[in-house]
């Protein structure tokens, strides 16, 4: 085992659901406001996912008042509080970008089935 990987491993979470690109996902996430903590949501489509151990990240796009809006989360990070899978969607590539330049009906995801 290298050395950077054993360092790594304290800090990867555990309670990471199985989720690939073309999945609906809620991220609740930590928010400083002051001296003030409170837990926001951001859900969308993962258009993305970097697997690379502790510095694993994945790339969530939502639609806000018809613009979208793309935010990258380190996956181990802990100012994720919790992460949902709400629906799972079938695409058949890993980085689902062409989603940037649809909307409406054209950007719908067909749901996919999970044993």
């Amino acid at each position: 085992m290298h050395a950077l990987s054993a360092i790594e491993e304290q800090y990867i979470r555990k309670d990471v659901p199985a989720f690939r690109a073309g999945d609906t996902v809620r991220v609740n996430v930590r928010i400083r406001e002051g001296d003030k903590e409170r837990i926001q949501a951001f859900e969308g489509v993962v258009l993305r996912r970097h697997a690379a151990g502790a510095r694993s990240t994945f790339t969530v796009r939502k639609m806000s008042s018809g613009i979208g809006v793309e935010r990258i989360f380190p996956l181990h990070s802990p100012m994720i509080e919790s992460l949902e899978v709400v629906r799972h969607g079938r695409v058949r590539q890993a980085r689902i970008y062409y989603l940037r330049d649809r909307f409406g009906k054209a950007a719908r995801i067909k749901a996919r089935r999970v044993n």
